[in-house]
């Protein structure tokens, strides 16, 4: 699979629900085949896409994705229902529904991708906890260093005798 590829995969996975999910007519695409094929396989095996594999989006995700990548209106040539998304599990799933050599090797690079996607996820959390202890130790020692710097101040700063001869001008008042 290419570099080109793997970034056309890549946009073609969006979080709905909180969950990273592919269109069946971007995985159509990808497929080589109609969406209708995917669904009729999906009905016919619908045992195998449980809720957590595959779900149907609802008018508002439906009209929110209309307007995020032009899929066209009804009327026009678009669908009349709202499309089917499948989650990682469901995409790994339709390989045993899609029996052919193109939908195995486009499975394994999609699967390949979500892994990629999630190990920067994780990456990205680790990082983020790390930079949260950093910021924490991190102000701990500075509060030790002001602490320090304001008591030798105190400690460097010249008395000046209260009865000493005032320098500079004098106002006429």
């Amino acid at each position: 699979m290419t570099n080109a590829t793997e970034k056309l995969i890549e946009k073609m996975i969006y979080v709905i629900r909180d969950q990273k999910v592919m269109i069946d007519s971007d995985l159509a695409k990808l497929y080589g085949v109609e969406t209708r094929i995917i669904n009729r396989n999906v009905k016919r095996n619908i045992q195998r896409f449980p809720g957590d594999f595959m779900f149907q989006l609802d008018e508002i995700e439906h009209d929110s994705l209309i307007s995020q990548i032009g899929i066209s209106n009804v009327g026009r040539g678009g669908r009349r229902i709202p499309p089917y998304v499948f989650t990682e599990n469901g995409v790994a799933m339709l390989s045993s529904v899609l029996n052919s050599e193109n939908a195995i090797l486009v499975n394994i690079s999609i699967i390949r991708i979500f892994t990629k996607l999630r190990s920067f996820l994780m990456m990205e959390n680790s990082l983020n906890e790390r930079v949260t202890n950093l910021e924490k130790g991190t102000n701990q020692i500075f509060k030790i260093v002001f602490e320090r710097l304001d008591s030798y101040e105190e400690m460097i700063t010249p008395k000046l005798p209260e009865n000493r001869k005032k320098i500079g001008l004098r106002s006429k008042s």
